[in-house]
């Protein structure tokens, strides 16, 4: 039986009424910071995660530093929607462990008048394609646009059996049940392939890790400073900081592309010098690209002695030994003078030849793995989606249908 059908023999031709969210919830109400006497979680804006729907982290407040927008009193079945940057669809369901806990202005607060409408059909209903449509129609502004809560209480959902609220509310919890199992189905295949994502990966680097193990003595070490030219890019032009069509390597990071104009070409291993979160970072590169001046480019001087994908895959399982180089100061950072010294072991040329062809083998197995994994949790979350909004496929009155619809 499809979505539709079901829906239709649910339905078994009841009365359904579209009212507006503001008329199925209830009012709720500020803090008086004046009278608070203990700590409060803090629910702001980046509490509710958006891929989960669930409240991440939280804050504790007092009356003493809390902030301004920490205003709005939640309870257990609340449903918090951010109206700040509304298309993110920041929304959940408030659990016992946050009731009575304190939230920003930046949400819409809906409590369901629980007589008439399930806590669950509001939170369905603000996933809905229709919700969203609705909010992108009716927000304002650009720089940071936003939509009152005024207007979000203003969007319609359909109440079955409107005059029957027993029936109506069992209809309601139906449509619910199975959409709760969707979701429940496509976070556990999501976590799974979150796991074998995870799993593959820990696999690549234990294979990468043993290759490039030696025992004392087994094979001869040189310095870096003996193998390679050590030298930082450069800052692009401001015509090429506007392309979009090259590789610009810099701290760790890169915009992906591809352009003739270059400062490096071919084979080539960097390693930022210093910038938040990119020191350690290792990266290997084909053909010209941009190399940042927060990165060193490491070229071997005689490639018949040092392989640069052999030395690429070497500082990239020891990352370590590039993170213990950092000097501490004003910018934390690896100095040049101490990256020469650093050790590298040689096997003969054979040998390297041999472990840069495993580890590319493993590398792109592991990466199409990492692709395809993700995809396939796209296509789970888009099948949830798919058949929540054909189960929320109600009759519309023609005012309501231009409403969600623009």
């Amino acid at each position: 039986m499809s979505s539709v059908d079901f829906l239709d023999k649910l339905l078994d031709g009841v009365v359904v009424e579209w009212r507006s969210l503001g008329e199925v919830t209830l009012p709720t109400n500020n803090i008086k910071w004046r009278d608070a006497n203990r700590t409060y979680r803090y629910i702001d804006l980046t509490s509710v995660s958006i891929e989960t729907k669930a409240i991440t982290e939280t804050s504790e407040i007092t009356h003493s530093n809390a902030p301004s927008r920490a205003q709005k009193v939640v309870e257990k079945d609340d449903v918090i929607f951010a109206t700040t940057r509304p298309t993110q669809q920041r929304y959940c369901l408030i659990d016992d462990k946050y009731t009575g806990e304190v939230a920003s202005t930046g949400y819409c607060v809906l409590r369901a008048k629980k007589a008439e409408v399930s806590p669950k059909w509001i939170l369905h209903w603000i996933a809905s394609s229709d919700f969203k449509a609705y909010v992108e129609e009716n927000q304002s502004g650009s720089a940071y646009p936003a939509i009152s809560d005024a207007k979000v209480k203003d969007f319609k959902i359909p109440i079955p059996c409107p005059d029957n609220p027993e029936k109506s509310l069992e209809i309601q919890a139906e449509i619910i049940r199975i959409l709760d199992d969707f979701a429940e189905l496509t976070a556990e295949l999501t976590a799974d392939l979150a796991t074998e994502l995870t799993a593959r990966e820990k696999q690549y680097n234990y294979y990468r890790d043993q290759l490039l193990s030696f025992e004392e003595g087994e094979v001869e070490c040189k310095t870096l400073g003996a193998l390679v030219d050590i030298n930082t890019g450069s800052k692009p032009s401001e015509i090429l900081e506007n392309a979009t069509n090259f590789d610009y390597i810099n701290a760790g990071t890169s915009r992906s592309g591809y352009s003739a104009t270059s400062n490096c070409e071919g084979d080539t291993v960097t390693t930022p010098s210093r910038g938040q979160g990119g020191i350690g970072y290792v990266g290997y590169q084909r053909g010209p690209f941009w190399l940042g001046p927060l990165c060193y480019k490491l070229q071997s001087v005689d490639r018949s002695v040092l392989i640069n994908k052999y030395l690429f895959y070497f500082l990239q399982s020891k990352s370590e030994l590039l993170l213990g180089l950092k000097k501490e100061g004003g910018v934390p950072a690896v100095n040049k003078s101490d990256l020469v010294k650093l050790e590298i072991p040689i096997p003969a040329l054979k040998v390297q030849q041999r472990i840069v062809a495993i580890l590319d083998k493993f590398d792109s197995l592991t990466n199409s793995i990492m692709k395809g994994l993700p995809r396939e949790i796209e296509l789970r979350r888009k099948q949830y989606e798919h058949y929540r909004d054909l189960l929320l496929s109600f009759p519309e009155p023609e005012e309501v249908g231009a409403q969600h619809h623009g």
